[in-house]
Formats: structure tokens, sequence, C-alpha cells
């Protein structure tokens, strides 16, 4: 889509309603996972909110929480007793009397399980939408042979051939095509080495991805590629439907094959061998939601699933404001015996603020140049 189509107000609407309603959906169970918790260990939730801004309606539950829908209907929020801001947990831990009922006032090891219980939550409707996807509707294979060879490419450079099977790459097992995808993306320039099958011999092959601009449901993106295709004729492709176990397995396999790649991509960014230019934020889930929903229920949910990793992921960084920060400073607390100062929790909390702030600017800028470059 055009650019100039996105300022249009019917395909604005189109384009911001899928979006809105993944966010939401994944903040609420990452929000919930909080609430339950800390429910469940005594501690008093005040504000239970669906967005943000002036309450639309809402209504006050038996523990007298206020459950609300909020004016700008993105994402939302839990605040607990003595919460001073909309970040569960976010304000400075003191030495507090227990009876005050508030989060800062518990424990120890009970506000790091109500911190926890964010990404925690995130994780599991993951995997549970991934296992009932497999379920339900079965997991595609697609077995790991060269379709065909892309003209001048480092494929056939390397000698690779339609037919062969790739058996693994640098050592590491794959079962299908998107685990070579997913391995050679992350490694331009960097040679790798293929374990091969071809007519019931193996053979072993070196080849270097090239870093080549693919199109994404969130734009142009750099990636590594080595320039093989999949079997037209789909040669070997099966949809498997597994029994209840069996996708479960599935679940848990294609959530931790998701963490796996994620972190192996921030791992890379912050050792410099990949370039930051490719993370994408607001903009670039927006267009990923509206693709999605184009595709249909199946990928619509696929990316609900992908993005509360995502959420349940980048909230686990030792950043203080979010939950990996809380969890640090809980850590000091522990080696410590004793909270870090009001003065240093407050002034690592405008770091991560500052953090947050300059990384939502930086991705959103790389969203932008690649919505102009479409």
């Amino acid at each position: 889509m055009n650019v100039l189509a996105y300022l249009h107000p019917m395909s604005a609407a189109l384009f911001v309603a899928p979006f809105a309603l993944v966010v939401s959906v994944v903040t609420f169970v990452h929000e919930f996972g909080h609430l339950i918790v800390g429910r469940w260990l005594g501690v008093k939730s005040e504000t239970f909110s669906i967005g943000f801004g002036p309450e639309l309606f809402g209504v006050t539950d038996r523990y007298g929480t206020r459950w609300r829908v909020s004016a700008v209907p993105i994402g939302g929020y839990v605040r607990f007793a003595g919460d001073k801001i909309f970040v569960s947990g976010a304000g400075p831990v003191e030495m507090m009397d227990r009876k005050a009922a508030g989060l800062a006032a518990q424990p120890l090891p009970a506000r790091a399980a109500i911190v926890a219980a964010g990404p925690v939550a995130n994780f599991v409707a993951a995997i549970l939408i991934f296992s009932g996807l497999s379920y339900f509707v079965g997991d595609l294979v697609v077995p790991p042979r060269v379709g065909g060879v892309v003209a001048g490419s480092p494929a056939e450079a390397a000698g690779l051939r339609p037919g062969d099977v790739i058996k693994s790459v640098d050592a590491r097992p794959v079962a299908a095509f998107e685990d070579i995808v997913n391995f050679v993306s992350l490694r331009p320039g960097q040679r790798v080495t293929l374990a091969v099958e071809r007519g019931g011999h193996e053979m072993t092959i070196t080849a270097m991805p090239l870093l080549t601009n693919v199109d994404s449901p969130a734009g142009k993106v750099r990636v590594g590629r080595l320039g093989i295709t999949i079997s037209k004729d789909s040669e070997g492709v099966v949809t498997v439907r597994p029994d209840l176990a069996g996708a479960i397995r599935s679940g848990l396999a294609h959530s931790w094959s998701i963490v796996a790649v994620t972190s192996e991509y921030a791992g890379r960014i912050l050792t410099g061998r990949l370039a930051p230019d490719q993370l994408s934020g607001p903009i670039g889930i927006a267009r990923m939601s509206h693709g999605a929903a184009l595709l249909g229920f199946v990928a619509f949910v696929q990316l609900a699933a992908i993005v509360s990793l995502s959420l349940g992921l980048t909230n686990l960084l030792p950043v203080p404001l979010l939950d990996g920060g809380h969890l640090l400073f809980y850590a000091i607390e522990a080696a410590c015996g004793r909270p870090l100062g009001r003065r240093s929790q407050e002034w690592g909390l405008r770091v991560g603020a500052a953090m947050v702030l300059m990384l939502i600017l930086f991705v959103t800028a790389n969203d932008l140049r690649r919505l102009f470059e479409t």
C-alpha cells in the first residue's frame, strides 16, 4: 500500500483497528497476569484499564477493582494500591508495613512473583495459541529440500542444486525449510557450512549468505539469503494433525523457536554483528496487523501470539520501568538485604524511561523509513 493511501480516513481506520486489537489483547493478557497473581497474594488492585485516558465506561467488582474501558483503546494497565504511575510496581520500594496491602509493602518473593507474572502470562498465552492452531488447523511442514537456485546467488556459487536436502547448518540439525531461513537470515556475510544429502550421498557445502532486501509484512528489510527456494510442486510438503499432547509440544516448540531467534537477533545487534536498523516498532506492528487481518483469522491469531512473545521478552529486559528492571532491583535487594535507596530507584526509573523513549523513537524512525520506501 502506498503511504498516501494511509491518509484516507477509511484506510487509516482499517489500518489502526487490527493493531489496536492485537496490542490491547496481548496487553490485557500481560496485565491480567500481574493482577491475578497479585490478587492471589492478597494485594489490592485499584484499576484495570483497557486503553488509556478518560474512562468511557466501567464496573467495580467485589474486590474493589475498577474495570474500565478508556478513551484511547490501545494497550492498558493495572494499578495496584500505592502505585503512583500506571506500571505494576513502578514506584520506589521501601521497608513498609505489609498491612498496607500495596504492592511495595509485600515481601520480596511476592513482589517478584507479581512482576514476573506479566511476561509469564504472555508466554503461556502464545503457547496456548500455537497449540490450539496446531490441534485444530494442523502444522504445515515444508521439508528442507532445495526447490530452485537463484542465478548468481551464493547458493549457485557454492554448488547447491535443486533436489538437495539440507540436513544441518553449522552442525545445527534442520527439520524444515523455515529453520534454514531463520538461521541464515541472521548471518549475512558470514560463511556457513551445510550438510547436504544429494542422490543418497552426503556432502559438505560452504556458502556465504548475501545481505538482501526482501519484502516483509513490516515493509522492506535486509536479511541474509542463500538464494534457494522451496519446491514449486510442493514435494514433501505435508500438514500434520497431532493429538492434544503433540499439539502442546508443537506450541512449545514453535514458541521456543521464536524466542530463540529473537534473542539471537538481539544478541547480534548488541555485539555489533547486525545493524539495528531492521528493528520494528508500533508502525511496523500496525502494518503487520493490517496484513495479517487481510490474510484471515489464522494469520491474525498467529501474529497475536508472536506479539505476545515479543511483549513478554521485551518486558524482561533489565531496564528500570520494565518488569525486568524491577526484577533487577529485587535481585539487588536480595543480595544486599535491603532495597536500594529511594533516590537511587527514582534515578533508575528516570534513566529507564529515557531509554524506553529513545528506543521507541529509534524503531519508529525505522518504521517510517520503510513506510516511505514502499
